[in-house]
């Protein structure tokens, strides 16, 4: 399931679009995200809880790898967006037995909404969207040298709503502000994302973007409870075509 919205992903990231659609538009946004990670996971029932508070500088140091890379597409009043995110990182420390212990996340997620330009006016436009964002999520916990383990992995669907909205603060700068809702108890309890920028237009194709994403997500089924956000500024570059 997973691996078609991924697939999805892609057709939005690489551009492609009908050859009819003349009046289509669209940029990819490959992304650095400082993300800190706070929060709780509890692979299941009877494991311990290892609790998160890692800064971007803390975080990078056990950090094992990420990827961010955005899409956006529009034709007329029509828009499709796109956005895969995906990060891997673990602690050291004890839990109350005390014993020692190291706790990892892993998470994918993939955003793919549709929606309608409500509100286009000079230097300010309000996008109206609705979608998913798919996770894939593995946490595990190990406990006194692997005494204890713990390790499933969970993968959900979240229905979401949003509104982007993108205005124009002086020759050749603008900002855009992005937020979204969902879960519902469809998939997670919640999840949430709030994301700004500021972007510099560099030539005719190029955007350069520095902003603040903050990603939050709560999930718990079947003894596993994951509460987890990711906040953190970020630096990106957006080829427009």
């Amino acid at each position: 399931m997973i691996r078609n919205l991924l697939a999805a992903a892609a057709v939005i990231a690489t551009g492609w679009l009908p050859a009819s659609a003349e009046d289509w538009s669209g940029q990819i946004t490959p992304y650095v995200w400082a993300a800190g990670l706070g929060g709780d996971v509890m692979p299941v029932t009877g494991a311990p809880t290892i609790s998160l508070d890692k800064g971007f500088s803390e975080l990078l140091k056990d950090l094992d790898g990420a990827f961010f890379l955005s899409g956006y597409a529009r034709r007329d009043r029509l828009v499709i967006m796109g956005d895969l995110s995906w990060s891997s990182s673990s602690r050291a420390g004890t839990i109350p037995l005390p014993a020692p212990a190291e706790g990892k996340l892993t998470q994918r997620s993939l955003t793919l909404l549709a929606g309608w330009r409500a509100v286009q006016e000079d230097g300010f436009s309000l996008d109206l969207l609705g979608g998913a964002r798919a996770w894939d999520i593995k946490s595990s916990v190990s406990v006194a040298g692997g005494l204890m383990q713990a390790s499933p992995g969970k993968n959900f669907i979240d229905p979401i709503l949003a509104a982007r909205m993108n205005v124009a603060l002086a020759p050749r700068w603008s900002t855009i502000l992005y937020a979204d809702f969902g879960g519902f108890g469809a998939g997670s309890e919640s999840t949430s994302q709030v994301l700004a920028t500021v972007n510099y237009q560099a030539n005719d194709n190029l955007w350069i973007s520095v902003g603040y994403r903050h990603l939050e997500v709560d999930y718990r089924s079947g003894g596993t409870a994951v509460d987890v956000t990711m906040a953190g500024p970020l630096f990106g570059a957006t080829w427009r075509f």
